[in-house]
């Protein structure tokens, strides 16, 4: 499905009209799913592209392709390069958002995975901690991304 809409969308607006990253980014999220990585990095670096080019670098939808991008490159076991995509997408969504925003935990956590696998532990902690002070304060402490942040954050135990 989301190859029939890239190509209606490549037809209708050309290939790189910011309205074609949105389904080119889903099909790196559907490769990520079927373990196809490369072909997710291909995806996730065209939507990139595109969204760079149509948007300021700093826009909240390229906050989402580097985030993603991030997470492949994690998957791949480039952890340097996916923490340099995670610190990215943190800037841009603290500067857009603030710095106690839902938006930011998700992206702090995010980092927060790729320092305690670059065995930086007490950096994980620092975010795991902040992450999720923010999702207790805006979601609750049964919402499942808290639940999600505290146990990441017990993981380093």
């Amino acid at each position: 499905m989301y190859e029939r809409a890239l190509a209606i969308d490549e037809a209708t607006y050309g290939p790189d009209h910011p309205d074609v990253a949105i389904p080119v980014n889903n099909l790196g999220d559907v490769m990520q799913d079927l373990g196809d990585l490369e072909a997710a990095k291909k995806m996730y670096e065209r939507a990139l592209a595109i969204g760079e080019a149509a948007y300021d670098p700093d826009h909240p939808q390229v906050a989402t392709y580097v985030n993603n991008l991030g997470s492949v490159l994690k998957a791949l076991g480039d952890l340097e390069a996916a923490k340099k995509m995670y610190e990215r997408a943190l800037a841009i969504s603290e500067a857009t958002y603030g710095p106690d925003h839902p938006t930011v935990a998700i992206r702090i956590n995010n980092l927060s995975g790729v320092l305690q696998a670059l065995g930086d532990i007490e950096g994980a902690k620092k975010m795991y901690e902040r992450a999720l002070s923010i999702f207790t304060e805006y979601l609750g402490e049964d919402h499942p991304n808290t639940v999600t942040v505290q146990n990441n954050l017990d993981s380093l135990s």
